[in-house]
């Protein structure tokens, strides 16, 4: 048993944590949106115009905030107007990024957004900068965003929709340093103010604009990214305005721990080192978000530009047997302890950090869900998501562990076991604990100040194995109640089993 003691001061609360940090990504890529979220309105799998259901309802039980299309790598050869009019007439293409498929474009954005007004989600659309032209981009805005009869607004309506859509976020291409079109930092740097500049606001809609930024801890792209930031600053909040010409920088960051890239490991078979090996990856996110806030805040102290990490997850091998360019792992309760302590760091730099989109929603990477047939598998990473969801537009609140956290020797480097993360709203506190310790338990004592707490109440997810995992026929890891909270005065008391993820709520006066 290990123990750890900590201090949560309740009358102190922080920067807001952006429900948008909890965003997702939908790339055409392997069965994410074939066979993920797309059906097809012919398929026996219950839909709606096409749109498979049971992953909407499952989706909208998480809160979805923000859904990014069409990619990823797809985003920069993909050109908006094959993907518009009567399906039957779109034209082919091949996607050579992944699995060098053909498709049909029955799914473009008139079903994207169809998917996200069934979603409640707010689109994040990326824009073709590598191969497509700022004509093609400040046309798709038009189409998507104008309500008079303008040219692009004439044809929309053409295509059977008479009023425009709200578009909030909106991405100046991706991973230009490679996949999006192998530049350097500031040969894009040029080209995101020029696509910028002609990304229109139509109306009452109003775009945040988001420039896309490094890969990993890459902190020169970001600082050529602020330093071209352009005449004004914006003002940092995700649902904000301003004259820059873009509002927010991304960059990408996922937990790979192969010894190559050919041979990332398996996503099920793992022994304990390589497991370890996983978080102490997993937990650098915090040090890489740090890295790029440090550098943002030189240019801009009063943090009005935000920082996006677009793309995040772990990246393994893919199941055996299936399509290398598919991108299809399987999820463990290793990947939801990857999850929980990302969103713990997302936490504590909520000041800087506005948005996040795992990688990705469907059938790909660390997926939320799987499909198998008819049938729906909820992933473990999926009940991390669900169980977070208080976090959503809540004040951060600072919870410092006193003395000595557990950790655990990785190597020629130090693993903190434990992690957390807490916040307030609405009267009611929510904490988020991880412990990453494979083999023991880990006794919680919280000393809450500035405010009485109530009656607590927990939930745990955890598994017997590290590797356990979901099918369609056996669900080892779920939810479910924590009953080892106790108050007693002012002390909160949890015990967290080991390799487990747990949240308390309660409520507080004072």
């Amino acid at each position: 048993m290990q123990r750890v003691q900590a201090v949560l001061d309740v009358d102190l609360p922080g920067a807001r944590i952006s429900r948008h940090l909890y965003g997702h990504f939908a790339e055409h890529l392997g069965r994410c949106v074939y066979g993920g979220f797309w059906v097809g309105e012919d398929s026996p799998v219950p839909n709606e115009g096409g749109i498979r259901l049971d992953v909407v309802e499952a989706l909208r039980a998480l809160d979805i905030p923000n859904l990014r299309w069409p990619g990823g790598c797809f985003a920069d050869t993909y050109h908006w107007r094959d993907g518009i009019g009567p399906r039957e007439q779109r034209p082919r293409m091949v996607n050579s990024h992944w699995g060098d498929v053909v498709e049909d474009n029955s799914f473009g954005t008139h079903e994207f957004m169809a998917l996200c007004d069934l979603l409640g989600a707010a689109p994040y659309v990326s824009a073709n900068v590598g191969s497509g032209t700022v004509r093609e981009a400040a046309q798709w805005i038009e189409y998507l965003t104008r309500a008079d009869d303008s040219p692009m607004a004439r044809l929309r309506r053409a295509n059977g929709r008479d009023q425009p859509w709200s578009v909030p976020f909106w991405g100046l291409g991706n991973e230009p340093w490679g996949c999006g079109g192998g530049m350097g930092a500031g040969a894009y740097a040029e080209l995101a103010r020029q696509f910028g500049t002609y990304s229109l606001d139509h109306g009452d809609n109003r775009l945040y604009r988001i420039a896309a930024g490094a890969a990993d801890a890459d902190y020169r792209w970001t600082e050529v990214l602020m330093q071209n930031l352009g005449r004004y600053l914006g003002d940092g909040e995700v649902t904000g305005h301003g004259k820059n010409t873009y509002q927010a920088i991304s960059f990408h960051h996922y937990t790979i721990v192969g010894s190559t890239w050919e041979n990332k490991g398996s996503a099920t078979d793992f022994d304990i080192d390589e497991y370890y090996r996983t978080m102490l990856k997993a937990r650098d996110v915090e040090r890489i978000i740090a890295g790029h806030a440090t550098v943002m805040d030189a240019y801009d102290p009063g943090k009005r530009v935000g920082l996006v990490l677009d793309e995040w997850g772990t990246w393994f091998d893919v199941e055996p047997g299936t399509n290398p360019g598919f991108l299809f792992q399987q999820n463990t309760m290793r990947d939801a302890l990857v999850a929980s302590v990302h969103f713990d760091a997302f936490h504590r730099h909520a000041d800087r950090l506005v948005m996040a989109n795992i990688a990705q929603t469907v059938n790909v990477l660390q997926a939320m869900l799987l499909t198998d047939g008819d049938a729906l598998v909820l992933t473990p990473s999926y009940h991390v998501f669900a169980m977070n969801k208080g976090h959503h537009d809540a004040a951060s609140l600072p919870l410092n562990v006193r003395g000595a956290a557990p950790a655990r020797q990785v190597g020629e480097q130090e693993l903190s076991t434990f992690s957390a993360s807490a916040s307030t709203k609405d009267g009611q506190v929510l904490i988020s604990l991880t412990n990453l310790d494979a083999q023991r338990s880990t006794e919680v004592e919280i000393d809450v100040r500035g405010a009485v707490a109530g009656a607590p109440a927990g939930k745990l997810l955890t598994a017997e194995e590290v590797c356990a995992h979901n099918t369609a026929s056996s669900t080892p890891v779920r939810v479910r109640d924590l009953d080892a909270v106790h108050l007693h005065g002012s002390t909160l008391r949890v015990t967290v089993p080991a390799h487990s993820f747990a949240t308390v709520s309660f409520p507080a006066v004072g």
